[in-house]
């Protein structure tokens, strides 16, 4: 296995587990613009430190195009937060992280990344454990229009992270470190979150849900933010970014397993299908 499979691996894992803090922050009570913002103070201040620590950080211009993933994030999961407001984290960390359909396209269009018979094989059937793992409505329930928000909200933030991963490939060919990357966009996030926070509350109030689950959310994602920059340094984006986005494997499993959220023989084959996927993505890295 490559180092940047390795890497990739290593994010799945870590973007899983977020996802997951992330709706029980919000079962919790926490409001997404509070919840966002105490994650952003976190994870500046852990980049921050990570990078003095390990004396790789140095911005120059290529540094930008994290500060442009930090505008893309915020948009990302905000929306994402508010979208499970209503949702089932089983279906909307699932959607969301079809974001890897997004940066696979861009890579593909924008920096001429191959299509190998193995890298389409795996896309498909990511898309197929996306489908599967998205429980279908029942003919007779009505819908109701918070499940309409919802969905809106969480394939805005799907198009969001969808892009920002994208950027961080164009960074790193721009000869940005991952660090650098990942301090930029924190220092962007954090600056916004934090202004947008206070603004709708009339000042910094953070709810004891938000303190409580944030923080560990914001560690969760710095190191994986961290792994895929590094994954992405030695691979390309179109085999790294799939990988890394199919932490929704993860929530799915966590959501059936802790929430106790509904396992089907539908949903059980989106995962069969999801390991599939990640095997024959491996195989088109190789």
């Amino acid at each position: 296995m490559s180092s940047s499979i390795a890497y990739a691996l290593g994010a799945l894992l870590l973007y899983g587990l977020a996802d997951f803090v992330y709706k029980r922050g919000a079962a919790a009570g926490a409001q997404p613009h509070q919840f966002l913002m105490v994650q952003t103070w976190f994870f500046s201040s852990l980049a921050l430190a990570w990078g003095l620590i390990s004396g790789t950080l140095a911005f120059h211009a290529a540094s930008l195009w994290g500060a442009a993933a930090g505008v893309l994030v915020v948009v990302g999961y905000y929306n994402f937060a508010w979208s499970l407001k209503h949702g089932s984290v089983s279906t909307n960390a699932t959607i969301f992280r079809l974001s890897f359909a997004v940066t696979a396209v861009l890579a593909v269009l924008v920096l001429g990344e191959p299509l190998t018979d193995a890298k389409l094989a795996g896309l498909a059937l990511a898309l197929v454990a996306v489908w599967l793992l998205l429980a279908p409505r029942d003919a007779g329930a009505p819908e109701k229009p918070e499940d309409k928000a919802s969905l809106g909200r969480v394939l805005v933030a799907t198009l969001a992270v969808g892009v920002a991963s994208f950027t961080y490939k164009l960074g790193l060919v721009a000869g940005a470190a991952p660090i650098d990357l990942v301090v930029a966009q924190g220092a962007v996030a954090v600056t916004l979150a934090t202004t947008f926070a206070a603004r709708l509350d009339g000042g910094i109030r953070p709810s004891h849900a938000a303190l409580r689950h944030a923080p560990v959310a914001a560690v969760l994602l710095v190191v994986a933010f961290i792994f895929l920059g590094n994954a992405l340094r030695g691979g390309e984006a179109s085999i790294i970014v799939p990988i890394a986005q199919m932490g929704f494997v993860v929530t799915a499993v966590l959501g059936f397993l802790l929430l106790r959220e509904p396992f089907t023989l539908r949903k059980g084959a989106g995962l069969a299908a999801a390991a599939v996927a990640l095997a024959s993505l491996g195989m088109s890295a190789s």
